[in-house]
């Protein structure tokens, strides 16, 4: 195993961002950027680890994702997408009305695709809503299906037969919403249409007072109300300014997302110190950190809810159980990068980040060190 040392990881990805574009690296590269990639992972997971060790009453969901709080609470939605037979996306709608740094269509929500009149994606097919009944009585239902793409509440009375559809066949939903369009009347609709379950990304708004309080009446007419929204230091600051009122609303549970970039956000974390989880998704360290820091928290606190670590490995957990529900082979997962090439010019601050040691390091062997004709 290459324990490349954090000196000469730098200059080696100094290098590899100067290669143009379409110039791959070759076996022996590819065999250096890898050993840094695991470098900079442990280096990521030991910070990880020293704060899952403050963390009173962890739990976790069959080795696959970890939570505190009560079992009763834990979102059914993504028992569905861990343990059931997956998260199956129903997308409908093609706009936003916000445009969020962390967002993975940053800087293109203008140039998203619509799915078509009238049609709903479902599993890459379209439907009508006239559709839904064959196609629950042909196919084997899932155990659980997610509102996404993008924001539900821009058309959101497109969505109550649907809704109604999927409810009368017994099947789990929940729906992803910003909450700045949702009102009483809306959220009503929804559970009396059968809506299982609401998640409000409430970074999407900046916490927004107006969201917390459709939080509050979505508890009385959706079952399971939390909030889903991925962990910045601009959230965690805004959260501990409001935390007392976002409690009081009732909520079941918080899903703390580690944030994941691709081509489009990147750029608005441009310097943080990134790693790349089983060399698929990209974080900013820090993001998972945060997630751990409100476990603790919570915990500490005795705040009655749930609060998920939903991490770069729950995904790669979630994938996995997928796969295996749709007869993969073993091993089989989508999981991967987000990127067609790695950015290596954006891991360079957590090559120069004191704060993100490489838990071992050796001299590189010949052949493998800078100055070697590496091929």
């Amino acid at each position: 195993m290459l324990r490349i040392s954090k000196q000469d990881a730098l200059l080696w990805f100094r290098f590899f961002s100067q290669l143009p574009e379409e110039e791959g690296l070759s076996p022996r590269q590819a065999e250096l950027a890898s050993a840094v990639f695991l470098q900079l992972e442990d280096a990521a997971n030991a910070r990880f680890d020293r704060l899952k060790k403050e963390i009173e009453g962890l739990k976790s969901l069959e080795g696959r994702t970890l939570y505190v709080g009560p079992d009763e609470r834990f979102p059914k939605g993504c028992r569905s997408c861990l343990l059931g037979t997956g998260l199956s996306a129903v997308r409908r709608t093609n706009r936003c009305d916000a445009a969020c740094p962390f967002c993975y269509d940053y800087g293109v929500l203008d140039q998203i695709p619509p799915i078509g009149e009238g049609l709903w994606e479902i599993g890459g097919t379209r439907f009508y809503e006239q559709d839904l009944p064959m196609l629950m009585n042909i196919q084997k239902r899932p155990t659980g299906i997610a509102y996404v793409y993008l924001e539900p509440f821009m058309e959101i009375e497109k969505y109550y037969g649907v809704v109604r559809a999927f409810s009368e066949h017994h099947v789990h939903q929940h729906l992803y919403t910003n909450g700045l369009r949702a009102d009483e009347e809306s959220l009503r609709r929804l559970g009396e249409s059968g809506l299982d379950e609401i998640r409000f990304n409430l970074g999407a708004s900046k916490v927004s007072d107006r969201v917390i309080e459709n939080i509050r009446l979505a508890k009385k007419y959706i079952p399971q109300v939390g909030i889903e929204t991925p962990m910045t230091p601009e959230f965690y600051e805004l959260f501990q300014q409001k935390k007392d009122q976002i409690l009081s609303t009732g909520l079941d549970f918080i899903n703390c997302a580690e944030l994941h970039l691709n081509e489009n956000n990147l750029v608005n974390y441009w310097g943080e110190s990134l790693y790349a989880c089983h060399m698929g998704y990209v974080s900013p360290v820090w993001s998972r950190e945060i997630s751990l820091k409100m476990m603790a928290q919570a915990s500490r606190e005795h705040w009655g809810i749930v609060v998920h670590d939903c991490s770069n490995m729950t995904k790669f957990a979630r994938d996995l159980n997928l796969k295996a529900k749709e007869g993969g082979w073993f091993g089989a997962s989508s999981y991967g990068a987000e990127f067609d090439r790695m950015p290596y010019e954006a891991f360079l601050p957590a090559l120069t980040d004191d704060s993100l040691p490489f838990v071992e390091e050796a001299p590189l062997p010949e052949g493998y060190r800078v100055g070697d004709i590496v091929i």
